[in-house]
């Protein structure tokens, strides 16, 4: 039976964050919220789910998902973005992984994450096609996360799977922030 730290970044973060962490809680046995610095709720909503909050300045997605993952106080992590919301089947999953035999370090499991701009769901945004499938599930005894500042992902793991379901990934909620993020590729 495998213990589970969640590591969810936040930065200004209020609009889902209530959507977000309920069910990140219920497949949590330990929750770690690390912020960059946000002037929204975000705060505020993590109190209220009872989360404290870790403060580290942003540099890059991947260094601050390591910087995550170094607090856990388990091995097995999930990380996750705080606009991306996991359906019951993911959650599901995720439990009976949890449930049965600790399983092989060197295996990570894929999220089945689909994107939504602007409030709907989008086949195709420039780089990527939906839905696609992030390592976020692993071993951080095995595994990391790259430092790339563009596109990072989950290198060390020998072997991944799939979870079943379905993640929300409602990402680029203004035209500024879909502009804003195309120009952070060229």
């Amino acid at each position: 039976m495998l213990k589970l730290s969640v590591c969810l970044l936040t930065c200004n973060s209020s609009r889902l964050l209530r959507e977000v962490l309920p069910p990140l809680l219920r497949v949590a046995d330990e929750f770690i919220v690390v912020d960059s610095g946000s002037t929204d709720a975000t705060l505020q909503i993590c109190q209220q789910f009872g989360l404290s909050v870790h403060h580290h300045p942003y540099t890059a997605h991947g260094t601050q998902m390591n910087y995550a993952t170094s607090l856990a106080r388990h091995d097995w992590v999930l990380c996750v973005d705080s606009d991306e919301i996991l359906d019951d089947e993911v959650v599901a999953a995720i439990l009976a992984l949890k449930a049965g035999d600790e399983p092989d370090p060197a295996c990570a499991w894929r999220l089945p994450r689909y994107w939504f701009v602007l409030g709907e769901e989008v086949r195709t945004i420039y780089p990527v096609s939906s839905p696609d499938f992030p390592v976020r599930l692993f071993n951080r005894s095995v595994a990391r996360f790259n430092d790339r500042p563009v596109d990072d992902q989950v290198v060390g793991f020998t072997h991944s799977a799939r979870l079943p379901g379905f993640v929300r990934h409602d990402t680029f909620y203004s035209l500024h922030e879909v502009f804003s993020k195309l120009n952070s590729y060229t």
